[in-house]
């Protein structure tokens, strides 16, 4: 196999490891923040589900990005994937928890103006309304389950060494949930932009059969996976206790919210049940696992009539959120035109 494939995929792998190192903290980032689970413990499951989420359920936002843009050379790939990633990091260097999703929009968009190919404004529209579903659907899943285990929690009496176990149980289960959801979701993210351009042929392992894409996820779950190790330390600290204060059952609330939202915008499983039974359906898009965990916090603090909401860390997450996009476009645009005209590499076709 060529190797300057592997050397274009590196901007791909350093925008998984960006992701990593920025997601782990909307898993696991509220159980750590809490001191439930160990930060280890939490990397370790994290990185296995997010692997088998990558791998096995990982197809169906992938599409949608191509939709939106499809890059069809691999140098004008390699651009898209590094601006996205170095708009990533920017942010998550000023532990800002952003959006990789909408970075790498960004990202395309601007690769689609650079090319002159067309950006499908449905497409377009679909995936940039989901930024505003993702939150608010978070938000509402946990006031309905705050109301819901408050209830429970009044009348069964549980002692407080007992139920201290089950959220610590549970935490670490939707947290497990959670890392597969990320991985399906957002694996998109990090490789979908390479699928196009994929040299995998598809490799038998046992009774299964990875695609030539689940070899690509592959490779992006495990760049995911090294920056949950190396790095996510810094965002978990400011989800994990930075936005509001939180017990370890209103940790559980938060993870199991967001978990949801990833799995529902993910899951082609459940599009297809909805669709046989004549139910209306919601877009395969990757989404931010970072604002469907806001969203899920502030839905707890709205439940609790607003105390404890630190305003001014939201207030500068909100602008991360607004700004990633529009610098991973103007970031892309500007490497095209240098790797274009400076090392005269084809970047679109």
């Amino acid at each position: 196999m060529d190797l300057s494939y592997f050397i274009f995929l590196s901007s791909g792998l350093f925008l998984g490891w960006s992701l990593g190192a920025n997601d782990a903290a909307n898993i696991f980032g509220t159980a750590v923040g809490t001191k439930m689970v160990k930060f280890r413990t939490a990397a370790i499951i994290a990185s296995v589900f997010i692997i088998i989420g990558a791998v096995f359920a990982g197809g169906g936002t992938s599409k949608t990005l191509d939709e939106l843009g499809s890059v069809n050379a691999l140098p004008g790939a390699f651009m898209v994937a590094l601006s996205a990633a170095l708009a990533v990091y920017w942010m998550v260097n000023s532990s800002l928890p952003v959006s990789t999703t909408q970075a790498i929009v960004g990202s395309i968009v601007g690769w689609n103006f650079y090319s002159g190919y067309e950006t499908d404004y449905a497409i377009l529209s679909k995936i940039v309304s989901t930024w505003i579903i993702c939150p608010i659907l978070s938000g509402g899943i946990a006031i309905a389950l705050y109301y819901l285990v408050r209830l429970i929690i009044k009348h069964s009496k549980m002692h407080l060494i007992r139920q201290d176990l089950y959220t610590r149980i549970g935490l670490i289960l939707v947290g497990a949930f959670g890392a597969y959801a990320l991985g399906a979701n957002n694996i998109a993210n990090v490789m979908g932009v390479f699928v196009d351009s994929s040299p995998f042929a598809p490799l038998n392992i046992g009774r299964f059969v990875l695609s030539g894409p689940q070899i690509l996820f592959l490779l992006g779950g495990i760049a995911i996976s090294v920056g949950v190790f190396t790095y996510s330390h810094k965002i978990i600290r400011t989800i994990g206790s930075g936005v509001m204060s939180m017990s370890p059952m209103i940790a559980w609330i938060v993870v199991v919210s967001q978990s949801l939202v990833l799995f529902i915008f993910a899951s082609q499983g459940l599009q297809n049940l909805l669709s046989s039974n004549g139910l209306p359906t919601l877009p395969l898009v990757p989404v931010s696992s970072s604002q469907a965990v806001i969203g899920a916090v502030m839905g707890i603090g709205i439940a609790k009539g607003g105390r404890g909401i630190r305003w001014s860390i939201l207030c500068r997450i909100a602008l991360g959120w607004i700004t990633t996009p529009a610098i991973s476009a103007l970031i892309c645009f500007i490497s095209l035109f240098f790797l274009e005209n400076v090392f005269n590499l084809t970047v679109y076709r």
